[in-house]
């Protein structure tokens, strides 16, 4: 009788739902928590089952939280003035690792879950800017114009953060929209 790794097996598929982890890295990973490091692999089970457990939306901002207001939007410290849309939750984990902006954000997620009076209603509260950090594209373009036309008795500023050419980037390995936007934002020198 031939025996089975359902339990491995198992392991490898749950591993293989991560983002950007196929078989093999998903086969080298669950055998190393197997084989390796038993101690890190339920450490690992542990806080991925606290994390599902207790992080949740932020009721304001969408963000991540452990509480009903998340920790930005607990801040009084934080500029009330500056407001920063970003697409997912995960972006404003990338913001504040690198203390990058000092305002508040607003998750959009996509076009039908957006909440417009709740975003009304935060712009209204003395927001005097409202920034765009959307990934460059046709479709988030529209939705830029979208909130604009939607916030247009608001009284508050628009802005998006710039585009164009990354940094130590060779322009042969720059697609035509960024180096066209490069050249359209050019900043005098």
């Amino acid at each position: 009788m031939k025996r089975s790794l359902e339990k491995f097996n198992h392991l490898v598929d749950a591993l293989q739902l991560l983002p950007s982890i196929g078989h093999k890295s998903a086969t080298r990973l669950a055998y190393h928590l197997v084989m390796s490091d038993q101690f890190g692999a339920l450490k690992l089970a542990h806080a991925i089952e606290n994390a599902v457990r207790n992080l949740k939306k932020c009721r304001s901002c969408g963000g991540l939280s452990e509480d009903e207001l998340c920790a930005i939007c607990s801040d009084d410290h934080r500029n009330q003035e500056m407001l920063c849309i970003v697409e997912n939750a995960k972006e404003i984990l990338m913001f504040e690792e690198n203390g990058l902006f000092e305002g508040r954000y607003f998750v959009l997620n996509t076009l039908e879950e957006l909440d417009m009076d709740h975003l009304k209603a935060i712009v209204n509260s003395g927001v005097k800017e409202v920034i765009f950090a959307l990934t460059p594209s046709i479709a988030n373009q529209g939705i830029i114009l979208y909130v604009e036309d939607q916030l247009k008795g608001c009284e508050v500023n628009f802005s998006r953060i710039a585009q164009g050419v990354p940094t130590g980037v060779s322009l042969e390995n720059v697609d035509i929209l960024s180096l066209s936007k490069a050249l359209e934002d050019r900043v005098k020198i």
